[in-house]
């Protein structure tokens, strides 16, 4: 893990862009790194770094059990989770995994991925499963027509949305929307940026609007586009297995496993790996259990002997 003890507004000012992150060799999974930094200001929050360095708020906070997200204190430790383990499946175009609230777009050269965190549909509001989806179009200043389903949610709770909400300050669209082949789906920025990391919409993908702007002038027209919902990753790095567990989205935590997918997972890497490789089933549980959002390694210590071959 690198730590940077740097003013929190120079290295605000270098983030202010996509973390984009170079593609790992053939037959590996992860990439970027984990970093440490210390809260600069007494009035700082978590959701202060987490805008800053392109993570989502719940992700943060996953990452620093202990920590108080809106005091966490001057010159507290912060760890950012930014490393990942690649979602499974093709790795092309565009990627969202919903259990980690995090975007991927994968460059074209196949050089390098771009990934941002996002906010989702909350409950009642889901944010479907995709696959064979792409981008049909690229919008700036949108406006947004809500649709009879929302208006009626507002209603009944006493607002009373207008029929078109015009560009502005106050379109839940932002400055930029990318829409999706799948109806009435849009990649679009916000007007509550808070919500980024969070499940706040009614089943769009909201970006903070920096993020949504870079990423609306890269993207393609006909980019597919897939939407996956992976709580547990499995992925080798320079021979070594790491697993990645996120927590199930709320409406799936009654019939969620952490510590089965986690098994299987590892089950099925081993069984696809040409090299043998011992685990580490108590840092395997552990991971499970703890489900921080970062990479952890279970390859066993061939010298603990704590390896075993379940």
């Amino acid at each position: 893990m690198r730590k940077l003890w740097l003013l929190f507004g120079v290295f605000c000012s270098l983030h202010a862009t996509a973390l984009t992150l170079n593609m790992p060799p053939p037959g590996e999974d992860m990439v970027g790194e984990l970093i440490t930094v210390k809260v600069a200001d007494y009035k700082d929050t978590v959701n202060t770094y987490a805008e800053a360095y392109g993570v989502g708020f719940r992700q943060l906070v996953a990452a620093n059990p202990g920590v108080n997200p809106w005091v966490p204190g001057e010159g507290t430790e912060l760890v950012l989770p930014l490393q990942f383990i690649l979602p499974p499946g093709e790795r092309t175009g565009i990627v969202i995994n919903l259990a980690e609230m995090r975007m991927y777009h994968y460059q074209p050269d196949g050089r390098t991925v771009e990934t941002y965190p996002i906010g989702i549909g909350r409950e009642g509001w889901e944010t479907p499963l995709v696959d064979g989806a792409k981008v049909l179009n690229v919008i700036k200043d949108p406006t947004w027509e809500p649709p009879a389903s929302i208006r009626a949610d507002h209603l009944a709770m006493g607002h009373r949305l207008p029929a078109v909400v015009p560009p502005g300050p106050d379109n839940p669209m932002g400055p930029w929307a990318v829409q999706l082949s799948t109806r009435g789906y849009y990649i679009h920025g916000t007007n509550k940026e808070l919500g980024i990391g969070m499940r706040v919409s009614a089943g769009c993908i909201r970006m903070y609007n920096r993020d949504v702007e870079e990423f609306a002038r890269r993207v393609a027209r006909g980019t597919p586009v897939r939407i996956v919902n992976s709580p547990v990753k499995v992925g080798w790095k320079q021979g070594e297995l790491y697993v990645e567990v996120h927590d199930a989205l709320e409406e799936q935590r009654a019939v969620h496993v952490p510590e089965a997918d986690v098994a299987d997972g590892i089950h099925l890497a081993r069984r696809l790996s040409s090299a043998p490789v011992e685990i580490n089933w108590v840092d395997a549980k552990a991971a499970a259990v703890r489900k921080s959002g970062m990479p952890v390694r279970v390859s066993a210590d061939a010298s603990a002997g704590i390896a075993s071959s379940r």
